[in-house]
């Protein structure tokens, strides 16, 4: 049994609709939604708010849920979809989430944005802003030898993630070569793995370093290699090597860009907090939702 509540929220694995995975439209989580969706029939909000990567909006499931919003077991639900960059509501991040509303008490909206590329008096927050007081050089490469009563590792404070980690000698030169906003196509042949050379097209953030005066791009759980996207600190000098940061952001900086507080404590492995950084939704994307909703259902009551 579920209680009764006024709104339920969730976000629904996405893996099998990334573009990241195979989209392989049997996987198994693609139906994980409708058990989102029995949480709503049996508890009968007035309002839901479901989360998910932008191709489940072009989706066999989401054509689904649609038609159980007209016919099915969510009818009397009104839906409204669309897809949100969480730069728009402060987030220092260029991260794009499909947001569905559901709502049975009036036509739901979609939160409108707080911030913009080009509005100077609420502009995006930027990658400058998001990294303020850190310092350039990492820490160490492992967390503290700490455990909670339950034997889990942690809690950590954020300055503890300042983690560092020891590239090999190839990899210390492919980042020096980088140039902000930059990727693999900026290094020379004799810098690039076989995989990339026989790849002369896409994948144009891999090997990537970050622009201080921009929003970051998507922040996913392996931020901590430059091989996997542009996760380079954005520091750097062509007339002084000595300049540069030629290191991946740590997690200190991931939860940063991700928009979390400094005050927030974290449990885990390394890895382990790495996916719960790069899992999250934005927590200041979640509030700017969260208060748009509470604010339509108070007005219902």
């Amino acid at each position: 049994m579920f209680p009764k509540a006024d709104m339920v929220v969730g976000g629904p694995p996405c893996q099998g609709f990334s573009n990241l995975g195979t989209r392989n439209p049997d996987d198994p989580r693609n139906l994980l939604w409708r058990e989102y969706a029995r949480v709503v029939r049996l508890s009968r909000p007035s309002m839901f708010l479901l989360e998910n990567v932008p191709q489940f909006l072009k989706s066999d499931q989401f054509r689904l849920l649609v038609d159980w919003s007209e016919n099915g077991p969510l009818q009397g639900y009104d839906l409204t979809a669309g897809v949100l960059n969480a730069a728009d509501y402060g987030v220092p991040q260029r991260r794009l989430r499909a947001i569905v509303v559901g709502s049975r008490i009036g036509q739901p909206t979609l939160p409108p944005p707080s911030h913009s590329k080009d509005n100077p008096s609420a502009r995006w927050v930027t990658v400058r802003d998001a990294f303020a007081g850190i310092p350039f050089e990492s820490g160490p490469t492992m967390l503290p030898t700490r455990s909670t009563e339950s034997g889990i590792a942690g809690p950590f404070k954020v300055t503890e993630l300042h983690l560092s980690r020891r590239p090999r000698e190839l990899s210390l030169e492919r980042y020096k070569l980088v140039p902000p906003g930059g990727g693999r196509f900026d290094l020379p042949d004799h810098l690039l793995p076989n995989c990339w050379k026989n790849k002369p097209t896409g994948t144009v953030d891999v090997m990537g370093r970050m622009e201080w005066d921009k929003p970051s791009l998507t922040i996913r759980t392996e931020f901590f290699k430059p091989e996997k996207g542009r996760y380079l600190h954005p520091q750097w000098d062509v007339h002084d090597p000595g300049r540069c940061v030629n290191r991946s952001i740590s997690h200190w900086e991931a939860a940063r860009l991700q928009s979390f507080p400094d005050d927030f404590v974290w449990c885990g492995s390394k890895i382990e907090i790495a996916k719960q950084i790069g899992n999250a939704v934005p927590p200041t994307l979640a509030e700017a939702l969260a208060c748009h909703l509470v604010t339509a259902v108070l007005a219902h009551t």
